[in-house]
C-alpha cells in the first residue's frame, strides 16, 4: 500500500530489546484538507534508517504493509490492534517549480547588420 503525505513528526529511535528497534514516522495526510489526518507509520530494524534525513514539512510517499495481531489480556479479554510498518520512503519533491516555463532570449534577426531595422510587415 501507498499514502502521500507531509511529515508531521519524526520519532526518536526505540531500542525494545537487544535484537529489536524501531520508529514511529507520523505523516499529516490531507485527502479533504478541511480535516487533515495525522497517520502513525512505524519502521523496524534496518530500516529505522530510511527517517533519519526527515524533517518536518517534507513530502513523502510512503510503501507499507498492513499488519494486525491479537492480544489477550489476564481477564481474558481480546484486543486487535493494527500497525502500519514501512517498507520504502521516497521524498517528493515540488513539482510545480519544475514544471514552470523555461526562459528563452527573445528571436534574433541574423540577416539583419547591427542597428538597422526591417520595416516590412511579414
Amino acid at each position: 500500500m501507498e499514502i502521500k503525505g507531509k511529515v508531521h513528526e519524526v520519532g526518536a529511535l526505540q531500542q525494545v530489546s537487544e535484537t529489536f528497534k524501531k520508529r514511529d514516522l507520523i505523516i499529516e495526510y490531507a485527502e479533504n484538507p478541511t480535516y487533515p489526518e495525522y497517520i502513525r507509520f512505524e519502521a523496524l530494524q534496518d530500516k529505522t534508517a530510511l527517517f533519519d534525513s526527515l524533517k518536518p514539512g517534507d513530502e513523502v510517499e510512503v510503501s507499507f504493509n498492513l499488519r494486525g495481531r491479537p492480544w489477550t489480556n489476564k481477564e481474558g479479554v481480546t484486543s486487535y490492534f493494527n500497525s502500519l510498518v514501512v517498507w520504502r520512503l521516497t521524498a517528493l519533491t515540488n513539482t510545480a517549480a519544475g514544471a514552470a516555463a523555461p526562459q528563452y532570449a527573445p528571436p534574433v534577426d541574423l540577416n539583419a547588420a547591427a542597428g538597422e531595422e526591417d520595416d516590412l510587415p511579414f
